[in-house]
């Protein structure tokens, strides 16, 4: 730099030198290096949950996920892998947060009966409370599901509760709290399917009431006691 007569002006003290080691560490004032955005990872796991639960797995895009994850994809598939992979945590998450109230029955209640009393009186609430989508995430993520391997992930989980149905049945028809004709198998699947249908009917507006309702006839096909031979 020069003053108008033509000799050099001399810059402030140390000002070349901190321009120098900016350069070097690429740190110079009014041009900062771009960062990495950070976020809180279980906030944006459980906006993915809210996504894949309210449009399914298919439907639910990358560009959906960052969005809604207020991500970039870099970020997403640093912290939670591909697509696929950040679902398999949100079912998990689901299972843990959302769905555990027929694992809970199933071990707290001392009959079959009791506990699948339990569970569609709880489905009924679980699947209308305000504050996120209505019904079952596990149903309703399979829903023109195209990934194979995802659709095969989500039956086995349901298939697993109808076979923890039948389970705890026959273990009632054994201890006489059941009749010894009663079809576990059968009745099990009635229990799956009334979880599913309910589920469905909850994202198509019914009410808790209405559910609890669906419940009760549920039930009453269920024989209460077993009869004793002597």
């Amino acid at each position: 730099m020069v003053n108008d007569d033509g000799t050099a002006r001399a810059e402030p003290p140390g000002t070349a030198q901190a321009e120098r080691l900016g350069a070097a560490t690429g740190k110079v004032k009014g041009r900062p290096r771009g960062r990495p955005r950070s976020f809180d990872r279980e906030t944006a796991l459980e906006k993915a949950l809210l996504a894949f639960w309210e449009h399914g797995y298919e439907a639910t895009s990358v560009s959906d996920l960052t969005r809604v994850m207020d991500i970039g994809a870099p970020s997403l598939y640093a912290a939670f892998g591909d697509k696929r992979s950040l679902f398999e945590e949100v079912v998990q998450v689901y299972g843990a947060r959302y769905g555990s109230f027929t694992d809970r029955a199933l071990a707290e209640e001392p009959t079959a009966r009791a506990a699948v009393e339990r569970l569609l009186r709880e489905a009924a609430t679980a699947y209308t409370e305000p504050g996120h989508p209505h019904g079952c995430l596990v149903v309703h993520a399979a829903a023109n599901c195209s990934t194979p391997e995802v659709e095969q992930s989500l039956r086995d989980r349901r298939n697993a509760d109808i076979a923890a149905f039948e389970s705890r049945i026959r273990a009632d028809v054994a201890a006489g709290a059941l009749p010894p004709g009663t079809d576990a198998a059968a009745l099990a699947r009635h229990t799956g399917a009334m979880i599913q249908g309910m589920s469905q009917q909850a994202r198509d507006g019914a009410s808790r009431e209405e559910l609890e309702a669906v419940a009760e006839i549920a039930m009453s096909i269920w024989p209460r006691t077993g009869t004793h031979t002597g």
